[in-house]
């Protein structure tokens, strides 16, 4: 093998890392090592199977490569040895062209990449850098991952602590808290309360008594409880989220069901908050649930909500304007919305919307 031309320096993540060279022949254990050293990284080499177990065992390795092809023990038995015992360590497999489907059989068993012989030097450290990146970005995002569940434990924990001391819980009570609820998630002053008084409007034309439309408003006001479990990093994330992020988002339904629960005042308003985001369709989540099995108050919310949302300026859009608004709702009856809460919502004139929208502070079906 030819020498390539001078590389650039490795950069100090990579001179960070060590590396296990495992082949029985001498001369390539010892050509790799010399050059993988000479751009920045530390260098162990062992001339078998067991030897390569046992400098594991006593060394903290980030990449083994390893020839598949020893005496005693192959490539592959230490590959499937590492998976049971070394599982974060990354691993590179070397084997003669004409041996690639071995290679193939290798990468599904866990090698990140492998590499052809005889050995291109250059092709080598191109390879090692690669797979020492993607082992650092993914032992990120489990950093990352633990941390957001351990951050949702926390939140949960506290937040059923709190909850629990609100075992008398008054219209009062869930409109401070709802107002609280709307400052840390950056919606638009109001959110909570304009949701509860349109909700509670559909369920009087919905023929709901006083004490429906108490239960209706106190859930619309606690709606979006759980998203005080989610961690701030994802609820005001400027940019998209990633799928992970999008599930702890999600799970906001769930963390605010079980909060709720725990407080028997409250439990009334559970099914709402619990699918407050499912569809009629059943496109929605966290069940998946359709038309009539969704409870009744999460149908009325649900329009209640897009309403709102619609017809109030947003930092990154202006209302839509309230008839935009309706033929919007009309055009999801069936699909997000329950046509008979559409129906309902379509007998109210906008005049009344208006006026319900500009109300002051007071509580939505006060005496």
């Amino acid at each position: 093998m030819a020498e390539p031309m001078a590389e650039m320096a490795a950069p100090s993540s990579a001179r960070e890392a060590r590396l296990l060279v495992v082949d029985d022949e001498p001369m390539i254990r010892d050509l790799l090592c010399s050059y993988l050293s000479d751009h920045g990284f530390a260098c162990e080499s062992s001339g078998s199977v067991d030897e390569a177990l046992r400098c594991l065992a006593r060394t903290t390795i980030d990449l083994v490569i390893s020839d598949l092809h020893m005496p005693g023990r192959t490539g592959l038995e230490l590959l499937e040895a590492m998976g049971k015992q070394h599982p974060q360590v990354g691993f590179l497999m070397a084997t003669a062209a004409p041996d690639t489907q071995s290679a193939v059989r290798a990468m599904r068993n866990g090698a990140a990449d492998f590499l052809v012989k005889p050995l291109d030097l250059k092709q080598v450290l191109a390879r090692v850098r690669e797979t020492l990146a993607r082992l650092r970005q993914s032992a990120e995002a489990e950093r990352h991952r633990i941390e957001m569940e351990r951050l949702l434990a926390e939140r949960t924990q506290q937040l059923g602590f709190a909850l629990r001391q609100v075992q008398q819980a008054s219209a009062e009570t869930l409109h401070a808290l709802s107002i609280a609820l709307d400052v840390r998630a950056r919606d638009v002053a109001g959110h909570s309360l304009r949701v509860s008084r349109y909700g509670v409007e559909l369920a009087t034309k919905l023929g709901y008594n006083r004490e429906e439309l108490a239960r209706i408003e106190f859930a619309s006001y606690l709606h979006d409880i759980g998203k005080l479990g989610v961690p701030d990093a994802i609820l005001n994330k400027p940019a998209a989220l990633s799928d992970a992020e999008i599930e702890v988002m999600r799970s906001h339904v769930q963390i605010g069901f079980d909060l709720i629960s725990q407080v028997p005042s409250l439990a009334a308003a559970g099914e709402l908050v619990l699918a407050h985001q499912e569809h009629f369709d059943g496109s929605g989540y966290p069940r998946g649930l359709a038309g009539d099995a969704i409870p009744r108050d999460a149908r009325i919310f649900a329009v209640a909500d897009a309403l709102d949302a619609m017809t109030s300026d947003r930092p990154y859009r202006k209302s839509l304007g309230w008839s935009e608004a309706r033929n919007e709702i009309v055009r999801q009856s069936g699909r997000q919305f329950d046509p008979k809460v559409v129906e309902a919502f379509l007998s109210i004139p906008i005049e009344r919307w208006l006026e319900i929208q500009n109300q002051n502070e007071a509580s939505p079906h006060a005496a």
